[in-house]
């Protein structure tokens, strides 16, 4: 899938309700929407609250993507909003698409992460 129809695919899911493990429209978690925007499977085992990055990388190589050095559009970024919490947003080229848990819905937000990027991941 390019990066254009990702990030469609991902803004499509605007104004979505969070909910963990969601998948669909009647609501949604940051992996939810990775795995809707990409077509990929995701994991469906988590917490709201993880910080291992390892298992987090491996959940995105079992789905067929790829690390790279530089995001583009359509792109995953891994990210660390706090000490024990990981989360993925896709990049527009001019901000991020995510599944928001503190505003309860998917949301666009412009310009660079707030938070630390960990990595950026490819389908």
């Amino acid at each position: 899938m390019s990066g254009a129809a990702v990030v469609a695919a991902a803004r499509a899911m605007i104004g979505v309700p969070f909910r963990l493990h969601g998948r669909g429209r009647e609501g949604i978690d940051c992996v939810g929407l990775a795995a809707v925007a990409t077509g990929r499977e995701g994991p469906s085992a988590y917490g709201l609250r993880s910080g291992d990055v390892g298992r987090a990388e491996g959940w995105l190589r079992a789905a067929g993507l790829v690390r790279v050095e530089q995001g583009e559009p359509g792109d995953l970024a891994l990210v660390r909003p706090g000490p024990m919490q990981l989360h993925l947003m896709i990049w527009t080229g001019t901000g991020f698409v995510h599944a928001h848990a503190g505003l309860r819905r998917v949301v666009e937000t412009p310009g660079a992460s707030l938070w630390p990027i960990l990595g950026w991941w490819r389908g």
